[in-house]
């Protein structure tokens, strides 16, 4: 399963929407078998999935949404998006798919919503998949600290230098410079004074507390969980992913040759062994 198919994400749509406490969000649902829900983070969207969602669909029923304030899901500048609320969401979602106990898989923040869905909402999981994934604080990069800590300066900046700013942060997300048309796909979203305004939100809602506030329940977790890491990640590096298995009794971990924080974009058939070979 090491190969993947490469799907161009210009082709990555998503075709159904749900409505929630907190607005409507755009998903789909690819293939047939026991259920997994793939979880994005920031400042992605669901098409970082496209690749392993066609992988897993070959023994998996597959959701993939966009977080709220994402991608196709309903975004807006004065938008509260938050660990708190993408996991409040993901208990709605995973609700109104009438899922029973579905396997949870999150990257980056969505690992943060899955732990929040499943520990604080009672969204009952079979499995969980942590994917390069904010859990311990501090999670917040440093560039993306020094945002949050001047919002005022980086609200009046030229959009087109804090576009370059932003731009250049993404690339670092990854072990090798992606395509212009794989770029273009994460950050089209975030282009003119719409963007701008929108990751600037995005930053404000980084709130570390919404995971120290799961921190005491991670030992007592008795769910099995698979961390799975780049072993280039530059965000959120590999000692990171020790010392979160280091917190959880029914965890093992699966390090990523040659992939970044967005090691579903690096190594998608790598990503999806990994998952496929836990979740069987």
């Amino acid at each position: 399963m090491v190969a993947s198919p490469s799907l161009s994400p210009a082709a990555w749509t998503l075709q159904r929407r749900t409505g929630t406490a907190h607005g409507e969000i755009a998903w789909d649902v690819f293939g047939d078998g026991p259920p997994v829900v793939l979880v994005h983070g920031t400042p992605t969207r669901s098409v970082l999935w496209r690749d392993v969602a066609t992988l897993l669909a070959k023994d998996f029923t597959v959701y993939v949404f966009d977080l709220l304030g994402y991608g196709q899901s309903e975004r807006y500048a004065e938008q509260h998006v938050s660990i708190r609320v993408h996991g409040e969401v993901l208990a709605e979602l995973v609700k109104a798919w009438q899922l029973q106990e579905p396997a949870l898989v999150g990257h980056d923040i969505g690992g943060a919503a899955v732990l929040r869905a499943h520990l604080l909402e009672a969204t009952p999981a079979r499995r969980l998949v942590l994917v390069d994934a904010v859990v311990l604080a501090p999670w917040i990069t440093a560039t993306t600290r020094h945002i949050k800590a001047h919002l005022d300066v980086y609200r009046s900046m030229p959009t087109h230098i804090f576009r370059e700013v932003c731009a250049a942060h993404v690339r670092t997300a990854t072990a090798r410079p992606m395509p212009p048309e794989v770029f273009a796909a994460y950050f089209d979203q975030w282009e003119g004074e719409a963007g701008h305004q929108m990751w600037l939100r995005n930053v404000r809602g980084f709130i570390e507390q919404d995971t120290v506030d799961l921190e005491p329940l991670l030992d007592q977790m008795a769910t099995p969980t698979r961390i799975v890491w780049g072993e280039a990640d530059r965000w959120l590096p590999i000692e990171v992913s020790a010392a979160i298995e280091s917190r959880l009794a029914y965890a093992d971990r699966v390090v990523i040759p040659d992939a970044g924080h967005f090691s579903p974009e690096d190594e998608p058939g790598r990503v999806a062994e990994a998952i496929v070979g836990f979740l069987q």
